[in-house]
């Protein structure tokens, strides 16, 4: 599992054998869930401070998610993104 990026106790990341709609997943302790990334859909359960925390990162690094799924579907390396400070 390629982390893509960490803040705060939370990792972030993608798969390369992964499906529609594009997504990243996230993971804080023993919660963990996939996050839509044009819509910010939540699949999963994950405290509502960590959680807010990942939809702030998704909204300040859209255009760098687009460009991951794009690279995690024709499975090619990803890049760190920065984290959240």
């Amino acid at each position: 599992m390629p982390i893509i990026s960490q803040f705060f106790g939370i990792a972030i990341y993608m798969f390369w054998r992964e499906h529609e709609p594009a997504h990243f997943h996230a993971k804080y302790g023993d919660d963990e869930i996939t996050v839509e990334i044009e819509t910010g859909v939540v699949n999963g359960k994950m405290t509502p401070r960590a959680l807010a925390l990942v939809q702030e990162w998704r909204k300040v690094h859209l255009e760098e998610l687009k460009k991951e799924w794009e690279l995690v579907k024709s499975k090619k390396p990803l890049f760190p993104i920065k984290p959240l400070e």
